[in-house]
């Protein structure tokens, strides 16, 4: 009898489910409730919710278990029942007689762009969706990492209405008649004065994807919609606005979202891209809040995954048609870190598939992983920058090592770290993993699998080797790293340097490149004699290699990926990410200011304005420049805009026009683009 670490054959319908996906589905309902804080694609539903370890109530005295004292069910390598109060968010991929099969079960679907799906199903209830011919593909919902500008503390001046006017107002409007989309978190303080015109709010919706003040989008529009979250309508925000007075009760609290974080992120962006500060000052705004919280119980109980995002635009594309088909440009100031970065993951494809019609842009922030080195004594930020590592094997039977650190000095890591990599479908790589101080795990072969591995320290491991992805036809290497959790014992991830061995097994081109999932740092109290935390590991000194950090969502094709230019040196700031993607393009697009951007502050009626610096500042400013962009001309298509904004963009000084990994094609130069539009429209208006 082969041992439990010895690799497995997938199978057919293995095949069919993404590597995380089967083992989440492979864990019990008192793990998947602990990974549901830290896993956004999983909501625990029923009996499970109340079912609250100490781990989550602030702190946890309970020791670290011996081997022989480990809970016994976590030491079953398969479980006899797949949990069913677990829930989980799905990109599913059909076959291209997709159409008429969704239109006999759109009961089963959310959302759909040609053959991808959104949709939420339990454990439970996946194999009778795989063992459907329509099927080709599952995947969970990808994390949203947490936006992390940094927020410069004291109150600034409000900024100077000069500063983000561009162009010849009285032809594009200030934005007039346009609709700028904003995805992000912490809340829209819709009665904030940037956001007033008169009496009334700019604000024509906002859906809240994890509240429950008002109706949903589709309780709220005959059944037409989502059915989830709650739709705030500008008469709503309004109304709220006239009673505030008599009832001595702040607008926002009326009409109260599940979020509302003072210096929110979410009103911070809207301000930077459409305030009456902003860039369209006069263009209608719209919000979607997702669910993304600092609480471990709400973590648990909702989604803030990519299939939300792909939603959000759905929901956002859809608005621009019932307000009269207005151009539309959205930003996103959120980032996942998973996949090949090469514009083939679910989520790239969907935007992309958006972005195909005329009057759309959407801009994406490329993610704040650019730095590799401390900038001064007791700086840790690199930690979040070394999450990728390249190279070539140049022939079968050579090795190469890559060193993962996970944190150690008293610190106990309880986040599920994943290292992703990705290599030619030509190549043959086998995969090894040693835990510190412990003994090596494979070799894993092509086609081969190790899943929810015990160690002996009770921590668990699974790696998966696959051959031709469905997405890219490239191969797929998933390695995790599990905690131990559970109510009777909690074991973190071994500190140390963890070794993972790729070995060339056949080898035409020999490339690879890997990718850490990034965890967002997170105190969680004691546990034993250590300090418990959700932390990100990283690649260690000498394996990391300082480029193509650019997040994923921002790989896309048509998306604008932007870099964060610090205007008062003329530089890119040191943490913005750099490129290019997996595929060899040239992402970031531009650069665009996103260092110390003073903008509105929400929720603090006292402080109306704070300074805040990241990527996620300069995303904003290119949505506002694209959204003047399609005022001057309505019909652009998002590859136009993307175009003109990379031929017209100036270089930092000491660079030429070539492409930049840290600044894309340089400083974008709004005048110019709107000249651009402008010459463009006038040309197709006289086109016989």
């Amino acid at each position: 009898m082969p041992s439990r670490s010895d690799p497995k054959r997938l199978g057919s319908a293995e095949i069919k489910i993404h590597p995380r996906l089967r083992m989440i589905r492979n864990g019990s309902s008192e793990v998947n409730t602990l990974r549901a804080e830290h896993a956004a694609c999983l909501r625990v539903r029923g009996e499970a919710e109340g079912a609250v370890p100490p781990l989550l109530r602030g702190a946890c005295a309970t020791p670290l278990p011996a081997p022989e004292t480990l809970p016994r069910p976590l030491k079953k390598h398969k479980l006899k029942k797949v949990p069913s109060d677990v829930e989980v968010n799905l990109f599913v991929t059909l076959s291209d007689d997709a159409a008429v099969w969704s239109g006999r079960t759109s009961g089963d679907f959310r959302a759909g762009t040609g053959t991808l799906r959104t949709a939420t199903r339990r454990l439970d209830d996946l194999a009778s969706l795989v063992g459907s011919a329509e099927v080709q593909y599952v995947e969970p919902g990808e994390t949203l990492q947490a936006p992390t500008p940094a927020i410069a503390s004291g109150s600034p001046v409000a900024p100077d209405p000069a500063v983000r006017r561009f162009g010849d107002a009285a032809q594009h409007h200030e934005g007039e008649g346009v609709l700028i989309g904003i995805i992000d978190v912490q809340g829209f303080d819709f009665a904030h004065a940037d956001f007033l015109d008169g009496e009334d709010t700019r604000w024509v919706r906002i859906w809240d994807q994890g509240g429950n003040a008002r109706p949903s989008p589709a309780a709220r529009n005959g059944g037409r919609g989502f059915d989830y979250g709650a739709e705030f309508r500008k008469e709503d925000l309004n109304e709220a606005l006239r009673a505030s007075p008599s009832l001595g009760v702040p607008p926002q609290e009326i009409e109260r979202q599940s979020q509302m974080i003072a210096a929110s992120h979410g009103t911070h962006v809207a301000s930077i891209a459409a305030g009456n500060r902003g860039i369209c000052r006069k263009a209608m705004l719209a919000g979607v809040l997702v669910a993304l919280t600092d609480e471990d119980l709400d973590r648990r109980r909702s989604f803030y995954d990519s299939t939300r995002i792909a939603e959000a635009i759905e929901y956002l594309l859809a608005l621009s048609l019932e307000l009269g088909r207005v151009p539309i440009s959205i930003n996103i100031s959120l980032g996942t870190n998973g996949h090949a970065h090469d514009a083939s993951s679910a989520i790239s494809r969907w935007i992309d598939s958006a972005l195909t019609q005329r009057g759309r842009a959407i801009a994406v922030a490329a993610g704040n992983a650019g730095q590799e080195s401390a900038l001064y004594d007791g700086d840790v930020g690199f930690v979040m920058g070394r999450v990728h590592a390249s190279g070539r094997i140049p022939a079968a039977g050579l090795t190469r090592d890559l060193g993962w650190q996970v944190v150690g000095n008293g610190i106990a890591d309880l986040s599920e770290n994943e290292m992703e990599i990705w290599h030619p479908a030509q190549d043959r790589l086998s995969v090894s993993l040693r835990p510190p101080g412990g003994d090596w795990l494979g070799p894993v072969q092509p086609g081969q699998y190790i899943e929810n591995h015990q160690l002996p320290d009770g921590s668990y491991v699974s790696i998966y080797n696959e051959v031709y992805h469905h997405a890219n036809g490239e191969n797929y290497i998933a390695l995790y790293l599990s905690p131990l959790l559970s109510a009777d014992g909690v074991v973190g991830i071994s500190s140390g340097e963890w070794m993972v061995r790729l070995e060339g097994e056949e080898i035409h081109d020999g490339s690879f490149h890997a990718w850490i999932e990034r965890d967002d740092p997170r105190r969680l109290g004691p546990v034993g004699e250590k300090e418990a935390w959700r932390f990100p590991s990283f690649f260690s000194e000498g394996s990391y290699v300082d480029d193509s950090t650019v997040s994923s969502l921002a790989c896309g094709q048509r998306v604008l990926s932007v870099a964060n230019l610090d205007e008062a040196s003329s530089r890119i700031n040191p943490t913005s990410s750099q490129g290019p993607t997996r595929d060899g393009r040239a992402k970031p697009d531009v650069a665009a200011p996103g260092t110390d951007i003073v903008a509105a502050r929400g929720f603090e009626p006292d402080q109306e304005w704070v300074a805040m610096t990241g990527t996620s500042m300069a995303s904003p400013f290119v949505c506002g420049v694209a959204g003047l962009m399609l005022a001057v001309a309505p019909d652009l298509t998002a590859a136009q805009i993307h175009g003109i904004m990379r031929r017209t963009a100036t270089p930092l000084p000491g660079h030429d026009y070539r492409w930049q990994n840290d600044a894309g094609f340089g400083r974008l130069n709004p005048d110019a683009c709107l000249r651009e539009a402008r010459a463009l429209q006038e040309r197709e208006d006289v086109t016989p």
